[in-house]
């Protein structure tokens, strides 16, 4: 009896695993750490938010240099990663100016760098391809480290903890509801060219899903009205749409399809932030007007 109970889960856990592509259990047991780990930083102590903030940054600019050095681009990952984690404590103390000013310097380092670097022959290359690894060190601090930096930045703010956590509870929920309805329910592609598993199905369960969450933490949360928490929802719906959609465009261009294998169960920090970067923005710029 016990058995065949086990093997019936088994079977059932290797269907999911083939029509996502992923081992499901370990995707969530790494995402609930995470969770975690958010979680306490934000409630208990969130100047530990920048420590959390810096792992993830620092480790997101690493692979995503790596990848890109894997396409042909020669991104210097020592000053990428340096500048990248170099953007946390200077949004969350210096907020603003800090988060602005630390992002145009570690282009600048960065560039320099690779500039400097031209003087060994090995990595001589055109004036056209220089442009390219410029463009990519760029493309890294603007992409991860600057726009990561919104969570820090607005985290900082009185009570800019709480808009943090509700924008991450948002995300979380639109993930889930288009994980699940797409995964039940879905038929119809809705960008079959950049990301095959997306559905117009899963899209409805992640909208129902985000209206949902947003109403709950802005009545509970934020203290705001019910209709800021719809405005919410659909604000944070679009960007985690969208940021998903561009890590996905981001490895179909490169020729991969995960960016690293770091993280058991997920296609690497990218992938498990992904939905996040742009959210973190549009969760400040939120914050700015309503609170």
């Amino acid at each position: 009896m016990v058995s065949d109970f086990e093997a019936q889960v088994r079977a059932t856990n290797d269907k999911i695993n083939a029509r996502t592509g992923r081992p499901l259990l370990r995707a969530i047991l790494v995402g609930l750490v995470l969770g975690g780990a958010v979680l306490v930083s934000l409630v208990l102590i969130k100047e530990l938010y920048m420590v959390l903030a810096a792992v993830l940054i620092g480790f997101t600019s690493f692979e995503l240099a790596s990848a890109l050095r894997f396409a042909g681009r020669d991104v210097p990952r020592v000053p990428t990663v340096i500048a990248a984690l170099a953007v946390v404590p200077a949004s969350f103390y210096w907020l603003a100016t800090g988060h602005w000013l630390v992002t145009l310097a570690g282009v600048l380092a960065i560039t320099i760098w690779r500039l400097v670097e031209m003087i060994r022959p090995e990595h001589r290359v055109s004036g056209m391809d220089l442009l390219k690894d410029l463009g990519a060190g760029a493309f890294i601090m603007a992409y991860v480290a600057f726009m990561a930096g919104f969570t820090v930045l607005l985290t900082a703010q009185e009570g800019g903890q709480w808009w943090t956590l509700a924008f991450l509870i948002v995300v979380v929920a639109v993930d889930t509801g288009a994980y699940a309805t797409g995964l039940t329910f879905g038929k119809h592609k809705m960008a079959p060219l950049i990301s095959p598993g997306k559905t117009w199905e899963g899209f409805a369960g992640s909208a129902a899903a985000a209206i949902l969450a947003g109403v709950l933490v802005a009545i509970f949360m934020l203290q705001q009205p019910w209709w800021v928490g719809v405005i919410f929802g659909l604000v944070l719906l679009g960007t985690a749409t969208l940021g998903d959609l561009a890590e996905s465009l981001i490895k179909r261009d490169l020729g991969i399809k995960d960016i690293s294998t770091w993280l058991p169960g997920h296609g690497g920090f990218l992938d498990r932030v992904d939905s996040s970067l742009l959210s973190g923005a549009a969760a400040y710029a939120l914050f700015l007007i309503f609170a």
